[in-house]
């Protein structure tokens, strides 16, 4: 029975996602715009972008999720009532963004233009990505400054900053990426590598605007942020582990999404931009149902903080049944748009005529693979952290890549797309069990308590 709790719990939850969803649209608007502006400046450099982009989101994804712990943390210490330590959480998540960053641009800056050349790629594909790589590793530790300062205004429930941040980003990368890639200034760069700059110039950007908004917010010195904090040992060890647990699924996940692109890759120049339109598309998709993991991650720790464990339970289901309704309206959307929407990419007709289908198949996964980051993160935010992680191994991990490899040589990038939907069936199913114990296990404890 949907009880005033229910719908409260609803309204809560719309509140926060709806700039959330929207802050992490922003983030694939970006790689949308470098994405259609490089495309339509030559599909050979779309190509290279895609494999520079591959290695290059792999790490920067992991890293992301290494960050989630401040999000949830900062939601907890709400619950809890610990008000004046949240600055504490913001500023173990700046130092720990700077440390993570810069070790993340040096293993890019040395191992991936190393690795790309030497990975057996047609029509000279490695040596094109490894100079757009080399730039987006440059741009690393701002981007994680930026990912800690939003993820501390989100779990604090003031996700619009962050909103407005990132669009104020994307109209620079817009810019730069209109100036930049045809060379318009005569730098000498163009194509992926130009591309590859404007981000940097984006995410830079990003990440000043950010900081100095939260340093003149004037709740800054109640959260204690300007003075060094005692040592909390629970609350750091809390805040690494969160963040460890998030930071493995995500390498896992994005890993097993950078080898369907490796497979691409062996495959051609077409089918690697064909994969690239697709992967991309339905990464901004994805996006939708991040935003409402993260929203639901802040509801849950909050819930959780304050020792609500049927508001735990409220706030998992009710994002799950959300998110599932949504992600069912875009596929339905996409999947007789597919052709419109791969032509915004690209005017060349080889590459369309395996982008097109492969993005219509593709909406079959959406509901999936929403329920199943949803799940993770609310199952995280109850305090289960790695449980997501194994359930991310085994369905993407042991099943879709060795099965992407077996179906691309007959299938092309149609063969990579059913073995993310049988994967993100899997993970969906596994997760969605996983939040059901978990959630059974609160209540009945939370029960016993008051009993």
């Amino acid at each position: 029975m949907f009880s005033q709790a229910h719908r409260t719990t609803l309204k809560d939850l719309m509140v926060l996602a709806w700039p959330v969803v929207l802050a992490r649209i922003g983030i694939m608007t970006m790689g949308l715009t470098d994405a259609i502006v490089v495309g339509h400046h030559s599909s050979k450099e779309l190509a290279y972008h895609s494999l520079a982009w591959a290695p290059s989101s792999v790490i920067l994804t992991t890293a992301v999720g290494l960050m989630m712990g401040v999000q949830v943390m900062t939601a907890r210490m709400r619950g809890e009532g610990r008000h004046a330590e949240v600055g504490a959480v913001l500023r173990r998540g700046l130092i720990y963004s700077l440390q993570i960053g810069v070790a993340a641009m040096i293993l890019l800056s040395l191992v991936g233009p190393f690795l790309l050349p030497r990975l057996g790629f047609e029509d000279g594909l490695g040596e094109g990505a490894a100079l757009p790589l080399t730039i987006f590793a440059l741009s690393m530790p701002a981007y994680l400054i930026s990912v800690a300062a939003q993820f501390f205004l989100e779990g604090l429930g003031k996700p619009k900053p962050g909103m407005w941040a990132m669009w104020v980003a994307n109209i620079i990368n817009i810019g730069l990426n209109l100036l930049l890639v045809p060379d318009l200034l005569g730098l000498g760069i163009h194509g992926a590598a130009a591309s590859a700059w404007a981000t940097f110039g984006a995410r830079t950007a990003l990440a000043v605007f950010l900081i100095i908004y939260i340093l003149r917010m004037p709740e800054v010195k109640a959260w204690g942020l300007f003075k060094k904090p005692a040592r909390d040992r629970v609350a750091e060890r809390e805040q690494i582990t969160v963040g460890m647990g998030a930071g493995a699924s995500n390498f896992i996940e994005v890993g097993a999404f950078s080898a369907m692109t490796v497979a691409a890759g062996l495959l051609g120049a077409n089918q690697t931009a064909g994969w690239a339109i697709v992967i991309n598309t339905s990464a901004i998709v994805f996006m939708l149902p991040m935003g409402l993991s993260s929203a639901t991650a802040v509801l849950v720790g909050k819930a959780y903080g304050a020792g609500d464990h049927e508001g735990v339970k409220r706030a998992g289901w009710i994002g799950m049944g959300v998110v599932a309704v949504l992600a069912t309206i875009v596929g339905l959307v996409i999947w007789p748009a597919a052709g419109l929407i791969t032509g915004a990419y690209t005017n060349d007709m080889a590459v369309l005529a395996i982008a097109a289908p492969a993005l219509a198949l593709a909406t079959l996964f959406f509901v999936a693979d929403a329920i199943q980051v949803v799940a993770a993160q609310a199952i995280r935010a109850a305090g289960d952290v790695f449980m997501p992680t194994v359930m991310h191994f085994i369905s993407y991990g042991v099943v879709m890549i060795p099965l992407g490899f077996l179906l691309a040589p007959s299938l092309g990038v149609n063969g990579l797309v059913w073995a993310v939907i049988v994967a993100s069936l899997i993970s969906g199913l596994l997760l969605g069990l996983r939040f059901y114990r978990v959630a059974k296990r609160a209540t009945l404890t939370s029960h016993q308590a008051t009993g």
